[in-house]
């Protein structure tokens, strides 16, 4: 009976052998596919990731040679120059922006920040930046209706400026002339987990000067 038993199996793993050689011949080409796109995905993965590090080391080499330039205005001048799209082109308008106010063109200044405040390709944490610091800039020359409007979301719980926000509009209030409010508003600011030392002094220090306690009771 062995013998029998013994060329049974070897029919079975022919024909077995034969079935796994005709699946390889049919499908077989669905393996070179797959193995060539792993490769070529990680070789695409490869250059593009060499090409946004090389796209970001020559932004961050502009931008340190604009610095190299004397004075703000050549330096905002130079900035303006540089080349850059996306999430860059927010952050050279931010710079252009910073120098700006430095060289005394506050127009130009504001005009950039309101740029990237009003771009809404933009990531929120550049629009936000930029919305608080044209705030703060252009102070009183903005409608204060503008201002609450603009501040409002910024202030809300949660969001990475609002101390910084808070305290534009603790200025509002006291322009409005309700010391009150604002009073309240730099309390919550002095007592604020997530407010900064700088920011906390400041607050307290405005609270005195309007003829209060820094904290109520």
């Amino acid at each position: 009976m062995s013998n029998p038993d013994s060329f049974i199996r070897e029919v079975t793993e022919e024909v077995r052998r034969d079935r796994l050689f005709g699946f390889v011949r049919r499908y077989g080409w669905i393996g070179v596919v797959l193995v060539v796109g792993v490769v070529g995905g990680a070789a695409w993965n490869e250059w593009t990731k060499a090409q946004r590090t090389a796209a970001a080391q020559a932004f961050g080499d502009a931008v340190l040679t604009a610095y190299d330039a004397p004075d703000p205005a050549a330096r905002m001048r130079a900035l303006n120059a540089i080349e850059a799209t996306g999430e860059r082109a927010a952050i050279r308008r931010l710079l252009v922006a910073a120098e700006a106010q430095e060289a005394g063109d506050r127009a130009a200044a504001l005009a950039a920040l309101a740029s990237v405040a009003d771009d809404t390709t933009l990531p929120a944490r550049y629009r936000q930046l930029a919305t608080l610091k044209r705030v703060a800039l252009a102070g009183a020359d903005l409608p204060a209706a503008e201002r609450e409007r603009l501040l409002g979301p910024l202030a809300n719980p949660g969001q990475p400026l609002r101390p910084l926000a808070l305290e534009q509009l603790a200025v509002l209030r006291i322009e409005a002339g309700d010391i009150d409010a604002a009073v309240a508003i730099l309390r919550e600011l002095v007592d604020g987990a997530e407010v900064g030392p700088g920011l906390r002094r400041r607050a307290s220090q405005v609270i005195v000067a309007l003829g209060a306690e820094p904290r109520a009771g």
